[in-house]
Parts: structure tokens; C-alpha cells; sequence
């Protein structure tokens, strides 16, 4: 029987050196990279395509929702595992919308992570008791009141990458770097994300970012 080839993506080192330590206890599971970044994820699953791509959620450079849409929109068959400390709906929905197979909360219990792992690369689905509970709660209409549509639904893919950047602090000339854009389509940008989400400066775009846990 093949392994299952998983990449790791989490900004803590020590976490990804953790979590590989787990995988190794099982000998059907291998580890074929790590990366601590959202934008070297996309990178490396397009290089090393695993089987699972095992991703947590609030990440530099792109956060793991739109990397997780990125890996999903090169290679559809792509099969990415959430594993976050996050148990938000919105959270969920949007992981799930990107194309995410399971979603896993952090204080799981190792044997979770290895099944998970296994049943995510089986093509199953996986989510943890309690985001199973959340779900089937909003299959049966349970949704608490305020918990519809989510502001970042108004914004593109572009748009949310670059909101995130300008977050992280840098100014409209680095995200163009980083971006490999313009400077006048990064100011475009901008202007749109302000107009979306009724923002003037900024720091409210800074303080949206920061209530939306885009950025720690």
C-alpha cells in the first residue's frame, strides 16, 4: 500500500515539528514538506502534490482560507485538511466554500490528527464532533441570529489577499512587489476594498482585519 504524503503548513515551527512527530507513529503516513507560509504552500503542493495537505488557517502572507482556495483552483482534486484553533462558523463555511475535505480544532487528540489524515486521503471527509454538530445544525436551519452572510464575502480573491497584506503592515509599493502588480492596480484595489466594506483609513481597515482574525 502506498503512503499518504502530507505537507504541513503552519507559521510555528515548532508546531509543524510536532505534528510531524505525530504522523511518523503511523507507518502509512509520510511527510514530504513543510512550509510556514500560505503563499509557499500553494507553491510547494504545486511542486511536490501531495496526497493531504494538512493547513492551518491564520497564516502570513496568505491566509490559509485563500491558500486553501488557490491549491483547490490549480489542482482539483487537491485534498486539504484544516487544522486550526478556530471554531467559528464563518471560519468553517469559508474553509469548506475554498474547497477544504476536513476540518480539524487543535485540541484534538493525536489519534484524531492520523485518522483524519487517513480518511481525508481516502477522498472522505472529516470534521471533529463539534464542527459536525455546527453543521448539521445549519443543515437544519439552526443558524444563530447575526451569523449570515460574512463582509468578506463581498471582496474577490485579489481583493482579500491584498486587504490582508495592507493588515500585515506593508504600504501599497510592497504589496505591488509581493503581488507582482502595479502600483495604481494596487491602489484600485484598495479603494474597492474601502468602498465594500464602508471603511475609510487604514486603521478600520487594519481593526476589520484584526476582528476577522485575517491577521493576529
Amino acid at each position: 500500500m502506498e503512503r499518504i504524503r502530507v505537507l504541513l503548513v503552519d507559521d510555528h515551527t515548532i508546531v509543524r515539528q510536532g505534528l510531524r512527530c505525530i504522523l511518523a507513529t503511523d507507518d502509512e503516513i509520510e511527510v514530504v514538506g513543510e512550509a510556514g507560509d500560505g503563499r509557499s504552500a500553494v507553491e510547494l503542493t504545486e511542486r511536490l502534490q501531495p496526497d493531504v495537505v494538512v493547513m492551518d488557517l491564520t497564516l502570513p502572507e496568505l491566509n490559509g482560507i485563500e491558500a486553501t482556495r488557490r491549491i483547490f483552483k490549480q489542482e482539483k482534486d487537491a485534498k486539504v485538511l484544516i487544522l486550526t484553533m478556530h471554531t467559528d462558523r464563518m471560519f468553517v463555511r469559508q474553509s469548506l466554500k475554498a474547497g477544504a475535505r476536513g476540518y480539524l480544532v487543535k485540541d484534538a487528540e493525536d489519534t484524531d490528527l492520523v485518522k483524519a489524515v487517513k480518511v481525508v486521503g481516502r477522498g472522505a471527509s472529516f470534521f471533529n464532533a463539534e464542527v459536525s454538530r455546527m453543521l448539521l445544525g445549519d443543515y437544519l436551519g439552526e443558524q444563530p441570529p447575526g451569523e449570515g452572510d460574512d463582509d468578506l464575502t463581498r471582496l474577490t480573491g485579489r481583493e482579500r489577499e491584498i486587504l490582508q497584506l495592507i493588515a500585515e503592515g506593508r504600504t501599497n509599493a510592497k504589496v505591488a512587489t509581493t503581488l507582482a502588480l502595479s502600483l495604481s492596480t494596487v491602489e484600485g484595489h484598495r479603494k474597492q476594498i474601502m468602498k465594500k466594506l464602508d471603511l475609510h483609513k487604514t486603521a478600520e481597515l487594519v481593526r476589520f482585519a484584526l476582528r476577522k482574525q485575517i491577521v493576529n
